[in-house]
């Protein structure tokens, strides 16, 4: 830890009282002292983790931490609060605050040591020492773990006792002790993977259960012995992204749940694993928390939201059907820029041209673009099965992968489109979580996965596509193709103003990303309709941020200072189409800000509809605007809009009444006092 924290980097008076006021004064210490080269940079890329899953943990500890191209070394930085910081915890306000700043390529062997100390925060002792340290030298010895090594090898030692006693107590009672295999993972890997690792590992020498814990974080995955997995009792499984290799504890009972509640309650899931495995509850397919990369986070801070055995049937179906199009994304970016980089250098008939495998001429600029088209119509043919595929893959992991692309590549042939995709991908997933809970003998279950599962799921899925549901499907796939088609004047509007709403109201969450996907979809089999849904969808999806950032450039007194360095980020996620980058606004004062960008993508959604702008690339913001439809009339689409937003969100703000700014405060509270308007 000597590289990681010096006294310089500590701050045991820290006057901040918002995270993201707290995050600034610590990130400052860290440019002061070299390891930091972009601070608005790093901010934001401090701030888009937080927005993923809240770092407040029980006991008054805050950890916002990431990783970032703008530090070039690992560092932490620590402060100490007297009032308290909210970090979304359950259980009130953090007083300690650990910012932890990783390069975006740190090696392992200082991620390792950042997740050592992860896990001596769930230390009692050491966090009271912290509270009641007052030199920031001594402080930060205590952090690199400098204390007297007599106590350290005092308290192993204590573990060590405590751990034996309660097997000796197992063997006196004629029975081994009960033995946990854990999994713990969380969207950056740095803190809260060790965190719940430690905390699942210290419950079970509590409880006298052996809990033996895989971390598939930042700092490496190494894999449990499979020796240890077969003889364990039950599985936790703690996580906020994707378990990886999953088939290795079919069988067990499992226990899924968020990382969170891998910190906060680990007793009560040892519990529940206890009694799931005297119940005999075996988890023959265990389904997966929350799809890598979905965004969603852990929304009610408790760390549950992930259970597949507790959520909604909705929300797994909803985690199911983003995991499909979190996989087609690439496939629909890749391919729709090079067909439109086609259309500009030949134009549209390009999309007629012959086979540049037999008509290909170096010099002409027409071979070029139809060998642009015809690689970006290749990887288009992807679409349905890659969105089945892992439709089914988000069900029931790798075996409904075959049964799964099977299934998509059959909705192409009977031309049943996007919709036959999702169809044929939740199809193959349940017939092979079926064929997965059917008991079989020992000496087949080696062969299943890669044999029996996908040959019958694969026969069993593709009679139900080319015989019972594909032609209903195609029929219903054409009927809103000639929809989407046919809208025209005020039916576009309107469904233009219901995909901004949508899109500006959770900004991210899952009514935006509902929005998206339905746009994405349409992308699949591009259409005239689908193309012009996709670009009211970015349209819209861009003024949040934009309108934030015109805000508080235009009426500064009406924002905080840390909301108006906030507002010169939003400028950039806002031209890159990052909806998210107004959610600091948005969280700070939902009442004003939410209804203003609301009001502001309805607007947008609908001239865009109305202007008949089109989009082929599902991402890119203005970046793509040379590749777009009636490209000036969409950007006055997004001008209009935000200026809509801007205009509402200042009238909204402005009819308070507010106090002179406090110079050189950066809390929320700095600039104005609120009274009765």
């Amino acid at each position: 830890m000597s590289e990681l924290i010096t006294a310089e980097l500590v701050d045991l008076d820290l006057s901040a009282t918002t995270k993201d006021a707290a995050a600034r004064s610590l990130a400052e210490r860290m440019v002061a002292a070299h390891r930091v080269t972009d601070l608005e940079g790093f901010l934001a890329d401090v701030a888009a983790r937080e927005a993923q899953m809240p770092t407040g943990l029980d006991g008054g500890i805050g950890i916002p931490h990431c990783r970032s191209e703008h530090v070039s070394a690992p560092t932490l930085a620590f402060g100490r609060s007297g009032a308290g910081i909210d970090f979304g915890a359950a259980d009130g306000p953090a007083d300690l605050v650990f910012l932890i700043a990783a390069p975006a390529g740190a090696d392992d062997d200082h991620l390792t040591i950042l997740s050592g100390l992860a896990r001596r925060l769930m230390d009692a002792e050491f966090t009271a020492a912290l509270r009641a340290g007052t030199d920031p030298r001594a402080v930060a010895a205590l952090i690199r773990g400098e204390e007297p090594q007599e106590e350290s090898q005092e308290q192993q030692q204590a573990k060590t006792e405590t751990a034996t006693e309660a097997a000796v107590a197992a063997v006196a009672a004629g029975s081994a002790p009960f033995r946990i295999v854990a999994v713990t993972s969380c969207p950056t890997g740095i803190a809260h993977t060790y965190m719940a690792a430690e905390s699942l590992a210290a419950a079970g020498r509590a409880e006298g259960v052996e809990v033996t814990v895989e971390t598939q974080g930042s700092a490496g995955f190494k894999k449990l012995d499979p020796a240890v997995v077969a003889a364990a009792d039950a599985v936790i499984w703690a996580h906020d992204v994707e378990v990886r290799e999953k088939s290795r504890f079919r069988g067990k009972p499992l226990v899924d749940v968020g990382v969170k509640a891998g910190i906060n309650r680990p007793a009560e899931l040892i519990a529940e694993a206890r009694r799931k495995a005297e119940r005999g509850e075996i988890a023959a397919a265990p389904e997966p928390g929350r799809a890598a990369g979905s965004g969603n986070g852990d929304l009610d801070g408790d760390g549950a939201g992930s259970a597949a055995d507790h959520a909604h049937f909705g929300v797994r179906l909803r985690t199911y059907l983003m995991s499909g199009v979190s996989y087609m994304v690439p496939f629909v970016a890749a391919g729709g820029l090079l067909i439109a980089l086609s259309f500009a250098i030949g134009g549209y008939e390009i999309a007629s041209a012959k086979s540049v495998a037999d008509h290909f001429v170096w010099g002409e600029a027409d071979s070029w673009a139809a060998l642009l088209n015809q690689i970006g119509s290749a990887a288009f043919g992807f679409l349905v099965p890659v969105l089945a595929g892992y439709i089914a893959y988000g069900m029931a992991d790798r075996p409904a992968l075959v049964p799964g692309f099977v299934g998509g590549a059959i909705a192409l042939t009977v031309n049943a489109g996007f919709l036959g995709g999702l169809v044929a991908g939740l199809l193959a997933g349940a017939v092979v979580m079926a064929i997965q809970r059917v008991p079989v003998h020992a000496t087949l279950r080696g062969i299943m996965p890669v044999l029996v599962i996908p040959l019958i799921a694969s026969a069993t899925v593709g009679f139900l596509m080319f015989i019972v549901v594909g032609k209903p499907i195609a029929s219903l796939q054409n009927a809103l193709t000639d929809w989407l088609n046919g809208l025209s004047g005020s039916n576009a509007v309107i469904l233009g103003v219901v995909l901004g709403l949508m899109m500006c109201f959770d900004m991210g969450g899952p009514l935006n990303k509902v929005a998206y996907a339905f746009a994405v979809g349409g992308l699949a089999d591009p259409t005239p309709g689908s193309l012009k849904v996709m670009a009211a969808v970015m349209a819209a999806g861009m003024v949040p941020p934009l309108a934030m950032a015109l805000a508080t450039t235009v009426r500064k007194r009406l924002f905080t200072k840390t909301e108006r360095e906030n507002g010169r980020a939003a400028w950039v996620l806002g031209a890159s189409f990052i909806t998210e980058g107004a959610i600091p606004f948005a969280a700070a004062d939902p009442l004003r800000v939410i209804p203003s960008v609301m009001a502001g993508g309805a607007v947008t959604g609908a001239l865009s509809m109305a202007f008949g702008a089109t989009l082929r690339a599902p991402h890119g913001g203005v970046f793509v605007v040379p590749l777009i439809g009636e490209p000036f009339l969409y950007l006055l689409a997004i001008a209009a809009g935000t200026l809509v937003a801007t205009a509402l969100v200042v009238l909204l703000k402005g009819a308070r009444r507010t106090a002179p700014e406090a110079a050189g405060d950066a809390g929320p509270e700095d600039s104005r006092v609120t009274v009765a308007a």
